[in-house]
C-alpha cells in the first residue's frame, strides 16, 4: 500500500491530465465520431484512475480518524459508477484532482535557506603557526586562543579580538551597520564580517556553532522549525460538510428507496466549485504579484500577509539603498568644482567608503581631480593633512578643523549643524585655515519609502517598526522622514528576533522586511518574511513574499493584493456552497435532476473562475506627490 501511495503521490499530475485526455477523446467519440461505445469506455477509464488517488486519501484519512472531502468524492464516483453516470463520475474526479493539482502549485515553497546560509558561512582560515608560518585549514579544526590573519577582502572566519593590523571591516552581514567600521588593535570582530582593507591577525574567542554567524543559523533553523503551514480551509470544512452530505444521502435512501437519486445527492453535494475556487484565487492572485515585481511562496503566504497588522523593517538595504552618497555640498569662497577637485584627490589616497562616494560624485560630475597634491598625513580619528609651499590641506572632521585653529563662521556652523541635524557624515576641507567645503555623505533613503509605507497605512496596516544595527542618531533620522512608529536601533540579529516574538506575544501578525543575511532569522521568526530582491539569497529563500523589484510601491501593492485574493477566495466559496445548497434544494422539491444538476454544477465552477481571473486585472496603484503630502499633514 505504502509503495502504491508513494508511486501514485509521484505520478498524480500526470493521472490528472491522462483523465483530462481521456474526458476530451469521450467526448468526441460521443459527439463528433458517434462511438457511444468507445466514449464510454474512455469514461470508464477515467472514472477508474481518477478513484484511485482521492481513495488512497480518503482511506488515509480515516486511519488518521479524519472524516475528508475525498471519502464524499469517493462514495459519489462509485454511486455513479454503479448507476453507469460514467461521465459524472469522470468529471468529479478530475475537477477534484485538478483543483489540488492547483493547490500543490501555488503551496510549493523552496524552503533551502538554512542549506544556503551555511554555504556562505566560511569554511577555512589561514591560521598562524608557533614559528610564525601560516597554513590554510579547516574552520572546525580551530580552537579558541589560535591566531589566524585575514587578508583584504577576505571573510573573517571566527569570533575574536584583533592582535595585529587595522582594517575597514563590513559587518553588514551581522549589525545592517552600511558603513564598514574601522578596527584596530583590541576591537572584535564577527565571523562573517568582510575586511574591505587591511590586513590584520584575530585571536580567536569562538569558532563555528558559537560564532554569531553560527547563532543566526542556529536561530533560522529554530524559526522555521516551529512554523506549522495553516491547515487548509476545506479540510476544516470538510470535518462538518463530508458528514452532513453522508448523511443527507443516506436519508434520502432510507426515506425514497431511490438509490440513483441518493447517489445524486451525493454526486451534486461534491463541492467541486470549493475545491477549484480557494487555488484558482491563490493562482491569479499570485500572477498578478508575480507580473508587478512580487513572488508570493504559495496561498498560506498570500492569506496570513493579508492578516498582517504590525510590519517590522531593517533599515540598511530596506529602508535604505545600502550605498554611501553625497547629499549635500556647501562651498564657501573659491570655485566649487576647482575646491571639488582637490577635495577628490585627497579622497583618492584613502580607501574610507566616505571618500570613495566624494571620488564617485566628483567623477560623476565629470570633475577630473588630477590635481597636484603635497604629501599628506594622516591624523587618526580626524582625517587627512597636507603641507606644500604652495598650500596647506586639510581634509577631515571638526575635530581636525578645531586642532589646526581653522575658525569656523556662523554661516558654516550652520551649514554643519543642518547635514548633522539629517544624520549625515560630514566631511570638511580647509585651505590656508579656511574652510572651503562642507560635504554630507550618508546611505540614501528609498526615493518611493514614504509613499509606500503611507500607502501601507491607508490599507490598513496598524504599525510599523524600525529594528536597525545603525546608530541611534542615525535611525532617528530616518524615522523622521517616514511614517514609522516605533525605532529600536543599535541591535544585533538576535535583539531583532526578540522583538519580533515580542510583538507576536502581544496578539499582533508580523511581516518582517529586510534584505541581509542577519536578516534572516528574523524573516524566519515573523509570521510573514519579505526579502528585498536586491538581497541576498538566503534572505530571499528565508522569505515568504520576495519583492523583485525591491520598491516600497511593489510592497504596498502586495499587501492591497493580499487582501483582494482573500476576499476574493471567501466569495468563490460562497458560490460554491450557495450552488450546493442550491442544487440539494432543488432535488429535493424536483426541479433539479443528475443532467441539469451537473450543468449547474459545472457553471458555478465557470462562474468562481471568472470570479478569480478580476485578480489578474488588478493593477497596483501609486500615491502621488499631492496624495503624500495630504497624508503626511
Amino acid at each position: 500500500m505504502n509503495k502504491l501511495n508513494i508511486w501514485i503521490q509521484k505520478h498524480q499530475n500526470k493521472m490528472t491530465a491522462s483523465i483530462a485526455i481521456l474526458i476530451a477523446v469521450s467526448l468526441v467519440a460521443k459527439f463528433l465520431l458517434k462511438l457511444p461505445t468507445l466514449s464510454t469506455a474512455a469514461m470508464i477509464i477515467a472514472s477508474i484512475i481518477g478513484a484511485i488517488p482521492v481513495a488512497l486519501h480518503a482511506i488515509s484519512a480515516l486511519q488518521n480518524k479524519v472524516i475528508s472531502i475525498e471519502l464524499l468524492v469517493t462514495i459519489a464516483v462509485v454511486g455513479a459508477f454503479i448507476i453507469g453516470e460514467y461521465e459524472e463520475s469522470a468529471v468529479v474526479t478530475f475537477l477534484f484532482l485538478f483543483g489540488n493539482y492547483l493547490e500543490q502549485k501555488t503551496l510549493e515553497k523552496t524552503r533551502s535557506s538554512v542549506k544556503s546560509l551555511t554555504k556562505m558561512a566560511p569554511t577555512t582560515a589561514e591560521l598562524v603557526n608557533e614559528d610564525g608560518t601560516t597554513e590554510e585549514v579547516d574552520v572546525d579544526d580551530l580552537d579558541e586562543g589560535d591566531h589566524v590573519v585575514v587578508k583584504p577582502g577576505g571573510q573573517i572566519p571566527v569570533d575574536g579580538k584583533i592582535i595585529d593590523g587595522t582594517g575597514y571591516m563590513n559587518e553588514a552581514s551581522i549589525t545592517g551597520e552600511s558603513t564598514p567600521v574601522e578596527k584596530s588593535i583590541g576591537d572584535n570582530v564577527f565571523a562573517g564580517s568582510i575586511t574591505d582593507n587591511g590586513t590584520i591577525t584575530i585571536e580567536t574567542t569562538s569558532v563555528g556553532e558559537d560564532t554569531t554567524f553560527g547563532k543566526i543559523i542556529e536561530l533560522v533553523e529554530e524559526a522555521q522549525d516551529s512554523q506549522s503551514p495553516a491547515a487548509r480551509f476545506i479540510d476544516k470544512f470538510a470535518t462538518y460538510y463530508t458528514p452532513a452530505v453522508l448523511i443527507i444521502g443516506i436519508l434520502v435512501w432510507a426515506i425514497t428507496q431511490n438509490f440513483p437519486l441518493a447517489i445524486t445527492v451525493l454526486v451534486l453535494g461534491c463541492p467541486g466549485a470549493l475545491v477549484i475556487g480557494a487555488p484558482v484565487s491563490n493562482v491569479a492572485g499570485i500572477g498578478n504579484g508575480a507580473k508587478n515585481g512580487i513572488l508570493m511562496k504559495g496561498g498560506n503566504a498570500v492569506n496570513t500577509f493579508s492578516h498582517v497588522d504590525t510590519l517590522v523593517l531593517d533599515k540598511t538595504g530596506t529602508l535604505t539603498t545600502g550605498k554611501m552618497s553625497v547629499t549635500d555640498v556647501t562651498n564657501f569662497g573659491k570655485d566649487k568644482n576647482e575646491m571639488m577637485a582637490l577635495l577628490s584627490a585627497v579622497e583618492n589616497t584613502s580607501d574610507h567608503p566616505l571618500g570613495q562616494a566624494i571620488v564617485k560624485y566628483t567623477h560623476d560630475l565629470g570633475v577630473t581631480d588630477d590635481v597636484k597634491l603635497p604629501e599628506l598625513d594622516t591624523v587618526k580619528g580626524q582625517g587627512l593633512v597636507g603641507q606644500s609651499d604652495e598650500f596647506k590641506i586639510l581634509v577631515g572632521n571638526e575635530r581636525l578643523m578645531k586642532a589646526n585653529n581653522v575658525q569656523i563662521t556662523k554661516e558654516q556652523r550652520k551649514a554643519i549643524n543642518a547635514r548633522m541635524n539629517d544624520g549625515d557624515s560630514v566631511v570638511l576641507m580647509a585651505l590656508d585655515q579656511e574652510l572651503r567645503l562642507v560635504v554630507g555623505v550618508n546611505d540614501q533613503l528609498r526615493p518611493d519609502a514614504r509613499e509606500g509605507l503611507q500607502a501601507l497605512k491607508d490599507a490598513g496596516l496598524k504599525r510599523i517598526v524600525m529594528l536597525t544595527g545603525d546608530n541611534k542618531v542615525a535611525a532617528q533620522r530616518v524615522a523622521e522622514r517616514l511614517p514609522i512608529d516605533e525605532v529600536h536601533a543599535e541591535l544585533l540579529p538576535e535583539d531583532k528576533v526578540e522583538f519580533v516574538k515580542k510583538f507576536k506575544e502581544q496578539g499582533s501578525t508580523v511581516a518582517f522586511v529586510g534584505d541581509g543575511i542577519n536578516d534572516s532569522p528574523s524573516l524566519a521568526t515573523a509570521d510573514i518574511g519579505i526579502g528585498m530582491g536586491t538581497g541576498t539569497d538566503v534572505a530571499i529563500e528565508t522569505s515568504d513574499i520576495i519583492l523583485v523589484k525591491s520598491s516600497f510601491d511593489a510592497l504596498a501593492h502586495a499587501y492591497k493584493l493580499s487582501k483582494k485574493t482573500v476576499a476574493n477566495t471567501k466569495e468563490n466559496i460562497i458560490i460554491a456552497v450557495g450552488t450546493v445548497a442550491l442544487l440539494l434544494l432543488g432535488l429535493i422539491v424536483g426541479v433539479i435532476h443528475m443532467g441539469s444538476g451537473m450543468f449547474v454544477h459545472e457553471l458555478s465552477i465557470l462562474v468562481v473562475i471568472f470570479n478569480a481571473m478580476r485578480l489578474i486585472q488588478n493593477k497596483s496603484s501609486k500615491l502621488d506627490s499631492n496624495q503624500v503630502l495630504k497624508t503626511a499633514n
